[in-house]
């Protein structure tokens, strides 16, 4: 995108794609699921008119970033991809503390950065998915799973080969990542064997934040790099499970905002929103200083209404 600057930085093992620009106070950008660095486009601009210097990583086995070994889940666990950031920051902000900003699997990502390395955050502002505290009952992929069924999407994801056979054989790419950036119901993503996207197989338009250009996007990347290194972080849910027991019940102390749109699918999965209002959230996350839930807005809330939620990484992270 014009005005953004790329360059690969060797951290961890790989060779990390980056999309920045700007000078100042760095504020490091993470994606979640489909997304890329991309995503950001409309945070890196806003925040470098304003003096940070705004960075947005290719998470590991996404876009253009490389190295990783995609036949094998397991080095896609939340450790793994800290180990991801923690060397990144290394390289490109030594010795500082820096902003985060995340969105969907990048905030469970960004949630336990804060958990494991405070000591690398100055403050944090968490989009669509709100602190997930270990269960003693299982991973998010084993509850969902409990829940929805096996047609449900994070289910589908679990066998190695199979999500990325029913994309290239009965959904398309292209189609894929439509109707999962176009999806606007609070009901869950599901994906029955070789029925397509929530068995529907019908054409939609787009929403109006996401251009023919922006498909386009993302469609070309994927077509590329396949969907394997994404859909791993799924695969690798119950491993992560297992190596974050040490910090069952700890408390993130960073200082923190949330967001979210009333109309995400996070937001009313079950006990999200007692979770989110009732006290617990706040409890785990003592130094989480507002929640903000937006009206009449969706999951890929960022790009959805850029001109809002930049307002509000803005307002936020000028008090630090």
């Amino acid at each position: 995108m014009e005005g953004i600057e790329h360059r690969m930085i060797s951290a961890n093992g790989l060779n990390i794609h980056i999309g920045e620009k700007g000078q100042g106070p760095l504020v490091l950008f993470l994606h979640g699921f489909p997304k890329l660095w991309y995503s950001w486009r409309h945070q890196i601009h806003f925040m470098a008119s304003h003096g940070y210097h705004a960075v947005a990583p290719d998470l590991r086995g996404y876009g253009d970033t490389t190295g990783a070994p995609l036949d094998d889940p397991s080095k896609f666990s939340v450790l793994h991809i800290i180990g991801d950031i923690v060397a990144l920051l290394d390289v490109i902000a030594p010795n500082e503390r820096v902003f985060v900003v995340a969105h969907d699997w990048g905030a469970y990502v960004a949630w336990h950065l804060n958990l494991f390395r405070p000591d690398k955050v100055k403050a944090f502002v968490s989009l669509s998915v709100q602190y997930l505290p270990r269960n003693p009952l299982g991973s998010v992929v084993d509850l969902m799973s409990a829940v929805y069924g096996e047609d449900h999407y994070m289910a589908r994801f679990q066998k190695p080969g199979d999500m990325e056979a029913e994309i290239a054989n009965n959904i398309g790419t292209k189609t894929f990542l439509k109707k999962f950036l176009s999806h606007r119901d609070t009901a869950p993503f599901f994906f029955p064997k070789g029925t397509g996207y929530n068995g529907d197989t019908t054409d939609s338009p787009l929403p109006s934040w996401l251009t023919e250009e922006d498909l386009d996007y993302y469609t070309a990347k994927y077509e590329k790099t396949g969907f394997t290194g994404p859909i791993n972080y799924y695969r690798a849910w119950g491993l992560s499970w297992e190596l974050t027991a040490p910090w069952a019940g700890a408390q993130v102390m960073v200082p923190t905002k949330f967001i979210v749109g009333d109309l995400d699918l996070v937001y009313h999965m079950p006990g999200s929103q007692e979770f989110i209002h009732k006290g617990e959230f706040q409890r785990l996350v003592p130094l989480l200083q507002e929640v903000v839930v937006m009206k009449g807005v969706a999951h890929f809330i960022n790009e959805e209404k850029p001109d809002d939620i930049n307002k509000h990484i803005l307002s936020f992270l000028q008090q630090f």
